[in-house]
């Protein structure tokens, strides 16, 4: 089944490059650093030093990494950090969060080639890996088999497995479970998540807790929400963040709905290509808005009803300058995103019924009373207009959020325990 694996992708480099390009009209990013996604890196890039490799795909991943990132420069002083990634989003993230290691050549960043062996192998003997560290879900077949090959440890490490992506994983068993029976351990998230890696054949896994509860908030970040909030002055605040492809609309549909109220809503889209669209949507149903990216540093006009977040890597940001957060990817059937920021900033979180990429959290946070499910727009509105109206509500509802969040501290330090076996 590999061998079919491997023949599929080489058949599919063409349409692969062609949506590189593709998206590279509304991402730019997607059309740079082509060479390294067929595994061509340049001299100067070849390192000096022992290397850790940490795989993280996008956005999400990157910031899971941060903790233990710089856990492992702080324990492993003499080693380079290989961090790649596969999307230009996750690069760009990657290149905010560690600014000054990679301007003296601490950490390094590339583009994960394809899944072929051939590719695969270029980048390994280009950087020489000691260990290769895959985060949350990544498992691909072909770079797990050439580290083997090579003697090089394979970790997965935060990892997740929701029932829906286990089906999926159970329907290509013929190649997944030997991919995944090659691990070397498994970090897992959750009890939950530890028995559905199981069952996929991993030989090792161990519950270390999530690490994006250890991600600390940049000082420069919280400063920028509290000037955020003093330009949206004494109005109650709705931020809607990561919100994906249809939700927008449903959000903004309820909100014209809305009677009597000086509520600002801020709409932040997971995706930077889709900032445009978001902003035509607003503009069509009337609304006066302003973009981040525009936004002057005097009091934001008083006839601004939506604020579009068209930044990247602002996300405390957004979060600090509002009352209440609305998590999104969660009203429609995408699996939700990561609340855990939310609450460590002290905010009141909402999320819609579809939460099954972080549903232990989701239904952990809402036991501790640090959020509250909805279950259309409509209800997101109502909610938060009780909120506002209830600030003693609201402001314990904030206060159960940030002890959630600081009690499930700890994952990284479990998780460096578990890999100092295989860094040599």
């Amino acid at each position: 089944m590999r061998i079919l694996y491997t023949f599929v992708w080489i058949l599919a480099l063409p349409l692969v490059l062609a949506r590189l390009f593709w998206r590279g009209r509304l991402e730019p990013g997607y059309r740079q650093h082509i060479a390294e996604r067929f595994g061509f890196y340049s001299a100067a890039s070849k390192p000096k030093q022992a290397v850790i490799w940490v795989h993280a795909v996008s956005v999400g991943e990157t910031r899971a990494a941060e903790p233990l990132i710089k856990q492992l420069m702080q324990a492993y002083p003499q080693h380079r950090i290989l961090l790649s990634h596969m999307t230009p989003t996750g690069r760009a993230t990657g290149a905010l969060l560690f600014a000054n290691e990679l301007s003296n050549n601490t950490v390094q960043q590339c583009f994960l080639p394809y899944d072929i062996p051939y590719l695969v192998r270029r980048l390994l003997t280009h950087f020489k890996p000691t260990i290769c560290i895959l985060m949350e879900t990544e498992v691909w077949p072909n770079l797990i088999y050439a580290c083997r090959q090579q003697a090089v440890p394979v970790t997965l490490v935060n990892a997740r497995l929701s029932p829906k992506s286990l089906k999926k994983a159970e329907r290509l068993s013929s190649l997944i479970l030997p991919a995944s029976a090659a691990l070397t351990c498994v970090a897992a998230q959750t009890e939950a998540d530890a028995k559905r890696i199981l069952q996929l054949g991993a030989p090792k896994v161990l519950v270390t807790g999530n690490s994006k509860f250890d991600v600390s908030l940049n000082p420069e970040q919280i400063s920028a929400g509290h000037t955020l909030r003093e330009q949206f002055g004494s109005r109650p605040v709705l931020l809607c963040a990561s919100t994906r492809e249809g939700e927008e609309d449903l959000i903004l549909d309820a909100f014209m709905q809305v009677q009597n109220s000086n509520l600002l809503l801020i709409i932040v889209p997971r995706h930077p290509q889709r900032f445009d669209l978001v902003e035509q949507l607003i503009k069509q149903r009337g609304l006066t808005m302003e973009r981040r990216t525009t936004l002057a540093q005097n009091k934001l006009a008083d006839e601004v009803r939506v604020v579009l977040g068209d930044t990247m890597g602002e996300m405390a940001s957004y979060y600090v300058s509002s009352d209440i957060a609305f998590i999104g990817g969660s009203l429609l059937p995408l699996g939700g995103q990561n609340l855990i920021e939310a609450c460590a900033v002290e905010k009141p979180v909402l999320i819609g019924p579809h939460t099954f990429n972080f549903e232990a959290i989701s239904v952990d946070a809402i036991e501790a009373k640090g959020a509250l499910r909805i279950y259309n727009a409509a209800q997101l509105f109502e909610e938060t207009g009780k909120l506002i109206q209830d600030r003693e509500r609201k402001t314990t509802m904030g206060k159960c959020a940030l002890a959630f969040a600081e009690q499930h501290r700890g994952a990284t330090a479990r998780t460096l325990a578990l890999l100092r076996e295989y860094i040599h």
